[in-house]
């Protein structure tokens, strides 16, 4: 005899009749994840040209520069309350709303508060992005292909930083490589920062394309519309009733986790809290975001001229872009243990290397030969390892590493923490390269080093592992 209470038998993994569509769909929710790479990095370009329009200093200038991740932390914190409320696709829609502000604002600042203000406001739009597209993408996508649309989103991140790369090199040599050279009547960097218009404008646009999820309609009592969408991206042959009644049963049974469930132990959090924090802050402390937001100015401080500096931050960008493709290969093969220590060790040695080479006086305003050549292999291989492990790992792991009860507040803290890492390196990397290039980067490799004993030790193995194993 079966309870009534009883969860619904869950539907087989089925193949959509209609993949072409499934694909657009995530496609169309991860250019959230591409204007997050874009607005991220888009900034590299602008860097030395707000330092000679403004007149600032290293601090002022890192101040401008991390800014945008208090944005950043604000947005992600609300953007899952503001979807629960008004639904994903609203939510999308605000984001492609706040990234067109903040683009217009950013290319046509009166003054340097003002242009710190639009990049709050762009940092708050990527916040709402980091979350909202993935919680769609995994609401939305088909049981049986949920794992590859699902990595859509850091595809699109990595493509968006690449892309913005190359568009600065191309407008930096539009305007005869000076970045304050003149474009459409405004600076170079201007331009630079207002070409997010146009994937911002698009997003809003593919946002009016796509499906509400189904989770969401079923929470506000559209029964019928949920299950038109799970037609949509499901196979026909799918009990779609029984897959209706999945959902509504599993929406039932969560316990919503608050963060007073966090709490243990003599260190105010649980242990796993800790380690999920130890994860995120060991991801940016290693310097990561360094080659992101300042790489052109860091060629430029050892000699490179400016469009050549342009052009290693695009290399740069594509060298992620393949790093990123290695680990959504091997991360389920070889496991996050494993691929998190061998990018440790990857980056620790092209650290290493970058430390040695920049230890060496300029001659003639550039590095020996040599050192220049070992600093650009360095910084490559350093971003390589960082891709192909941490970059992906430390998501997957988050998503995964907490008991089912704590799982969403603790990944609001460990994704907090990363945003406040991630500012503190950022707003301190000015400073200290003026201090001390070659220390700063020495710092860089010290976390790296010290993230190997950390993973050896905390770190637990979740490969083929269910969540409920996780308790």
């Amino acid at each position: 005899m079966t309870s009534t209470a009883q969860a619904p038998r869950p539907s087989a993994a089925t193949h959509p009749d209609h993949l072409g569509h499934v694909i657009f769909i995530a496609a169309a929710a991860a250019m959230g994840g591409f204007l997050f790479g874009y607005d991220s990095s888009v900034i590299n370009g602008a860097v030395e040209a707000i330092r000679s329009r403004y007149d600032v200093g290293p601090a002022a200038l890192a101040q401008v520069i991390a800014i945008a991740l208090i944005g950043c932390a604000i947005g992600a914190a609300t953007a899952g309350r503001i979807a629960d409320r008004i639904g994903r696709i609203r939510c999308m829609q605000i984001a492609a709303v706040l990234f067109t502000i903040s683009a217009v604002g950013s290319a046509l600042p009166f003054a340097l508060w003002d242009l710190a203000f639009w990049r709050i406001i762009g940092g708050f739009a990527i916040g709402m992005a980091s979350v909202i597209g993935p919680a769609y993408i995994a609401e939305v996508a088909p049981p049986a292909y949920r794992g590859r649309l699902g990595s859509f989103q850091q595809a699109a991140i990595v493509v968006g930083i690449a892309i913005s790369q190359l568009v600065n090199w191309g407008l930096l040599n539009a305007a005869g490589g000076n970045q304050r050279g003149k474009l459409m009547g405004l600076e170079a960097w201007q331009v630079m920062l207002g070409v997010m218009v146009i994937p911002a404008v698009l997003y809003g646009l593919l946002s009016f394309a796509i499906p509400e999820s189904p989770r969401f309609l079923l929470s506000v009592g559209r029964r019928d519309r949920a299950r038109q969408v799970l037609a949509e991206v499901e196979s026909k042959d799918a009990d779609l009733d029984a897959r209706v009644a999945e959902i509504e049963h599993a929406m039932k049974r969560e316990q919503k986790s608050s963060f007073r469930d966090l709490l243990g132990g003599s260190f105010l959090f649980k242990r796993i809290v800790w380690i999920g924090i130890g994860l995120s802050v060991f991801q940016q402390f290693v310097g990561i975001n360094v080659a992101f937001y300042y790489s052109a100015t860091l060629w430029q401080s050892v000699g490179v001229d400016p469009t050549a500096s342009f052009f290693y931050s695009f290399t740069t960008s594509i060298i992620n872009i393949v790093g990123t493709v290695i680990a959504m290969i091997f991360v389920d093969r070889v496991g996050r243990k494993p691929l998190a220590l061998i990018g440790s060790v990857g980056m620790a040695v092209g650290l290493a290397l970058e430390a040695w080479a920049f230890s060496y006086d300029l001659v003639g305003g550039k590095l020996p030969a040599t050192q220049g050549w070992v600093a650009l292999i360095a910084a490559h291989l350093f971003v390589l390892f960082f891709a192909l492990s941490w970059g992906v790992v430390v998501w997957v792991l988050l998503g995964e590493m907490f008991p089912n009860k704590i799982r969403a507040a603790a990944l609001g803290v460990a994704a907090a923490a990363q945003w406040i890492a991630n500012w503190a390196i950022t707003a301190s990397f000015p400073s200290l390269a003026d201090w001390n290039l070659s220390v700063t980067y020495m710092i860089y490799t010290f976390f790296a080093a010290l993230s190997i004993p950390f993973v050896l030790k905390f770190v637990r193995e979740t490969k083929g592992k269910t969540l409920e194993e996780m308790g």
